[in-house]
Order: C-alpha cells, then structure tokens, then sequence
C-alpha cells in the first residue's frame, strides 16, 4: 500500500506540519465525538511508584461478550493523548471496532504533577509497565502497540522486551520512529529552524510546569536560558539523569544496531524517505529480523502521511490495514 498524496501535498515540510495545524481539531473532534464520548480516565500503576495516565475507549458490549481487540497508542515528544494526530488515529481505529488506549508519557499532556522526577526518553521501564497493567485491566483479546515518532521508538522497544516482561503482545507499529537519537538531533539542529524552535518553546514550558509543580525539587533557569536542543538536552542528562555524558544517554534510546534483533512480535515500521527530522538512510542500521518489516515511502514527512483535510490520514488506514494483517 504506497502513499502517494496530491502534488500539491508532496512538500515534506507540508506534510510535517499540516496534519498538526490547530484549524483542524474543530473538523476532527466532530469525527472523533464517538470515540471521545467514550474515553475514560484512568491512573495506571506502572511499578516503582510511577503512575501515568491515560484514556481508555471501550465499546459498549453485553456482559457476556468476548473482549474486543485493544491498540495502545503512543504519542511523539512534547505530544499527548490529545495530539491530533492521535485523536485521529484513535478515532479511525475506533469506528473499526477497536478499543483504543491513549497512553501520556511521564510530564505530557497535564501531567507532570504525578511524579517527581522528570520525564527522559530512556525511562522505558515505567512505559513497560504502563502497557502490563492495561493488559492486566482491561484483558483485551489481543493487544497491539502503534506509535509516532518517540512514540513509535517505545512501542518497537516494548515489542523488544514483550515476552521478559508477562506482556502478550499482538502487533507494534512505529511511524517515522526515532532510530538513531544522534541523527536526528543532528538533523534537527541542521534542518528548517522551525522544527528546533518549535521543540524549545514546547520543552521549555513543559519544564516550567514541572518546576512549579516541585519547587523544592527543581531549579531550571540554567536550562531555560539555553536556545537549541543540543545544549539543553546536555544540561539535562547530567543534572537530571543517570547517564555520565549525552552520547550515553543518546544511545541509550536507539533502535538500531543489535537493538530488535531478537523480536518475536510482529513489528512495522514506516518511514518517509524525505522526513526532515528521522533520517529513512538510518533504517539500513536495523537488525535484520524475520518479524519486523520496514517500508519507506518516497513521500510523508515528519508522521504526516497526509493526503486529505476531512478524513482520516493514509497512516491511520495503513496502521488498521496492518492491524488487519492485510499489509
């Protein structure tokens, strides 16, 4: 299934920043309203006193009805469960008969007051086990995982280390998924300088909220007077992490290399050959693995795959279709 969208929408940088432009949550939210109506907050138990939120959408079904098939979505960097780009995805995936959990990342969409340390992109162990306990919740009869960009990083990791951790998983899916950390804040610092300040206004107000959320905790001005991602990403691995330097800590989220070598879960990852931000040339670095298979497109951008205004996107009917096995 290629995508191939209107000339006029071949532009990657079109393709990047249209599907997230806030003109569309008015058409979308009218389209996601059964889904919406649905959702349920819920505060998981994720181990070691970490609790994240999310929100589920269950169909409504008789009380002695098998369960339904569940996909666990996971939004990109500084993104949330109310990310347009998920709404409409868990919209899509909703109308087709799925139940649908939209997960936050530690510190995204309001809710940096849940736990103390601050959100980095290595903390997979609490994501593991964000996805265990919706599996032990809500017993779906089965249970994918699809992800965009960062979000599509934890979903192939997860898939990773499934089997280890109790979690039977169906499928994973990463679109435009971050491989190499180092290329792409390489490729964001020499890219359009959109992007970069997009990615600094976005973190820097999330890193006040924590810090009015712990005062006592968190002292930021150091960080918030840098202007690119390099250096206050730098700033934070050795203030703020574990990790003794950024290139461990980097590295310590990649993808590539020996990283999916050992997958036993069906996994997918899709990728655009001109995205701005995840450079496609990265994917030949991936281990070779019967179970995960990579398409590169010629078009899509940055998770943008966007090929109309008033329906769901090429990646939301790409994502059901591989769901479906139909791919």
């Amino acid at each position: 299934m290629q995508f191939v969208p209107p000339r006029l929408l071949r532009n990657a940088h079109l393709q990047s920043v249209l599907p997230s432009l806030k003109w569309r949550r008015f058409m979308l939210s009218r389209r996601a309203q059964p889904m919406l109506a649905a959702s349920r907050e819920y505060i998981l138990d994720c181990g070691d006193g970490v609790r994240l939120m999310g929100l589920h959408s269950a169909h409504a079904v008789a009380s002695d009805a098998l369960p339904r098939a569940m996909v666990l979505l996971m939004h990109g960097w500084e993104g949330s469960a109310d990310s347009l780009y998920v709404l409409s995805l868990a919209s899509f995936l909703y109308d087709q008969g799925y139940d649908v959990f939209r997960l936050n990342f530690r510190d995204h969409g309001q809710t940096h007051h849940l736990n103390r340390d601050i959100f980095h992109s290595c903390r997979i162990a609490e994501v593991v086990g964000a996805v265990r306990a919706v599996q032990d919740k809500f017993s779906p009869s089965s249970l994918s995982l699809a992800g965009f960009s960062l979000g599509g990083n934890f979903a192939l990791r997860i898939a990773a280390r499934a089997p280890q951790a109790g979690i039977r998983l169906h499928r994973a899916i990463g679109i435009c998924p971050v491989l190499s950390p180092r290329r792409t804040l390489d490729a964001l610092q020499a890219g359009w300088f959109v992007y970069e300040k997009y990615f600094v206004y976005k973190w820097k107000n999330s890193l006040r909220l924590k810090q009015k959320h712990f005062p006592e905790h968190f002292d930021f001005r150091e960080i918030l007077r840098l202007d690119n991602l390099h250096d206050m990403t730098d700033v934070l691995v050795r203030e703020h992490s574990e990790y003794p330097d950024l290139a461990t800590y980097l590295d310590g989220y990649a993808i590539v290399g020996d990283v999916l070598s050992d997958l036993t879960v069906e996994s997918h990852i899709v990728l655009a050959a001109d995205d701005p931000i995840i450079p496609a040339r990265d994917a030949v670095e991936l281990a070779k693995s019967p179970n995960l298979r990579v398409d590169i497109m010629p078009h899509g951008g940055h998770c943008g795959f966007f090929d109309n205004f008033a329906r769901e996107s090429w990646a939301d009917r790409m994502i059901a279709r591989i769901l479906r096995g139909q791919q």
